[in-house]
C-alpha cells in the first residue's frame, strides 16, 4: 500500500479522498483553490498561476499516491469532452 501524497502548502484546498476500484485512495484537491493559493501566496497573476499549476503540480506524477485535482464542469462542458455518449450515462 502506497502513501497518499500531499501537494505541499495547499491544505485549504483539500476536498476529500478519492476512492477508486483496484487502486489506492488519493487526496482530492480543488483546482480553483490551488490556483487561488498560488495567486495569493506566491503573488502570481491568474495566467501565471494556471500555467504553474498545469506544468508543476497537476502534471507531476509521484507514483500511485499522486493527488487528484477536481475542476467543476457544466453538463455542456462534459458533453464537449465525452460527446453524445453522455446521454447513455443519464
Amino acid at each position: 500500500m502506497s502513501e497518499m501524497l500531499k501537494a505541499d502548502g495547499f491544505n485549504e484546498a483539500i476536498m476529500g479522498i478519492v476512492q477508486r476500484c483496484g487502486q489506492e485512495d488519493v487526496i482530492l484537491y480543488d483546482t480553483d483553490k490551488v490556483i487561488e493559493g498560488l495567486m495569493n501566496g506566491d503573488d502570481m497573476s491568474y495566467e501565471e498561476a494556471v500555467e504553474y499549476f498545469d506544468f508543476n503540480i497537476r502534471s507531476a506524477w509521484m507514483g500511485d499516491g499522486t493527488p487528484a485535482f477536481f475542476s467543476k464542469a457544466s453538463f455542456d462542458e462534459i458533453k464537449e469532452v465525452i460527446g453524445d455518449d453522455i446521454e447513455d450515462l443519464l
